[in-house]
């Protein structure tokens, strides 16, 4: 993946072949050379359909990473659940509860 967590080529040829053994420039695939002899024949076209897909999972799991990032930290999740159930409010009217579903509603599913 990229620095920014996007999938790469690499990402695509690695989900079609994950023990290939290749190099690969800045340039691209015409820049790719196969260390293996490529025996299980790769093209170039299955490497961007890959890519293409894996960039649509990608692109699909916004929300998630996003999610992931608004979340409160765990220890924070834990402390806020051991207050709700000393306080009886192991339920939708607890603290835990409303701070995941803020971040839910905030970043919703597609």
């Amino acid at each position: 993946m990229n620095i920014n967590g996007t999938p790469d080529l690499g990402d695509a040829i690695w989900h079609l072949k994950n023990d290939a053994q290749y190099t690969i420039g800045q340039e691209g695939l015409s820049t790719l050379v196969w260390l293996d002899g490529n025996s299980t024949n790769i093209t170039n076209t299955q490497i961007n359909t890959k890519l293409a897909e894996l960039e649509t999972a990608y692109t699909n799991n916004a929300y998630g990473r996003t999610r992931a990032n608004e979340y409160p930290e765990l220890k924070e999740q834990l402390d806020l659940l051991y207050k709700d159930m000393v306080a009886d409010k192991g339920d939708k009217t607890g603290e835990w509860f409303k701070a995941v579903k803020k971040v839910k509603d905030d970043n919703p599913k597609g």
